[in-house]
């Protein structure tokens, strides 16, 4: 199952995640970090829909947010 984690002891809560998210996945937390920041988080729930692609990772200028992709078998790919 694809999904993002987003840490959020390193999140500043710029919201730019949200704002790329194709799916509006991406939410911002109403619960303050250690740091004083709202940070992003995905709801459990929303999790299954993440395609994993990875535009909320590469816009975070904190680099908070990690893809990670579930690899699929070669023959499961060409049978698509």
């Amino acid at each position: 199952m694809n999904r993002i984690e987003i840490d959020e002891s390193y999140c500043k809560g710029c919201a730019l995640c949200t704002q790329v998210c194709p799916h509006q996945l991406i939410e911002m937390s109403d619960q303050l970090n250690a740091q004083g920041f709202m940070p992003a988080l995905i709801p459990p729930a929303k999790l299954a829909n993440c395609t994993a692609c990875a535009l909320c990772a590469r816009i975070c200028p904190d680099a908070a947010i990690s893809v990670f992709r579930e690899i699929q078998p070669a023959a499961a790919i060409s049978n698509a």
